[in-house]
């Protein structure tokens, strides 16, 4: 009955991050630990890792949207979506246990994470029966989703990871996508349907987000800054 009843209230409680990768980050953390303070005893710094991940990204877009009829080059894209997220944690653990947190490292990895969202999004506009307009709405509603998590820490409660569309979730999916196309499975029968998922997905995101971030403000002790 106990187990029940936690059950229940892990899918009722806004502050839970159900059905999203987000929740396997602490196992993921523990694996990476000790690559992440090896770089750092070698003199990398996390804002380095967080850069070259969004480069990359960025550069494999490219690659992918002018290569757009060579479908086996989307098979790149799963390999890097899960290095891509073992990067990102990688940064956040040298960030703190490291001593390496700082001003420019907070907007380098959560302008980093959107502009690498976009460059690996794109390229599957030029896809057949893709289209422009649900790619764009896409894109738009993932800066949403992520600026609704930020707006968490200015009412003043704390950073919203809460899926079902979050960063790690989108990576995973991308990283999905990107397998089937490389793999030659025809998109015109089904891109459209998944890029209207995502669309759908991220507005519940955003909206978890929103809901979840107005509960932490409210229980935050009563001192708490809310400029």
């Amino acid at each position: 009955m106990r187990l029940r009843m936690a059950r229940r209230k892990s899918w009722s409680d806004p502050d839970s991050t159900v059905l999203s990768v987000y929740r396997l980050k602490p196992r993921f953390q523990a694996l990476l630990r000790p690559i992440a303070h090896r770089l750092s005893r070698h003199g990398a710094s996390a804002n380095q890792v967080t850069v070259a991940a969004c480069l990359v990204s960025v550069l494999l877009g490219i690659w992918l949207t002018a290569h757009g009829d060579r479908l086996q080059w989307f098979l790149l894209l799963p390999l890097w979506c899960f290095l891509r997220m073992a990067l990102n944690a990688i940064d956040g653990i040298m960030a703190r246990e490291c001593d390496q947190r700082s001003t420019l490292g907070a907007y380098l990895n959560e302008l980093g994470d959107v502009i690498a969202d976009a460059a690996l999004l794109v390229p599957f506009a030029v896809l057949a029966g893709s289209s422009v307009a649900l790619v764009g709405l896409a894109l738009f509603l993932g800066f949403l989703a992520e600026l609704a998590g930020i707006l968490g820490v200015l009412v003043g409660g704390n950073r919203r990871h809460d899926g079902p569309m979050g960063k790690s979730d989108r990576a995973f999916v991308l990283g999905v996508l990107g397998l089937l196309v490389g793999l030659g499975v025809p998109t015109a029968s089904w891109i459209s349907f998944a890029l209207s998922a995502v669309a759908i997905l991220l507005v519940v995101t955003t909206f978890n987000r929103v809901r979840s971030g107005i509960r932490s403000a409210r229980s935050a002790p009563a001192g708490a800054s809310q400029k």
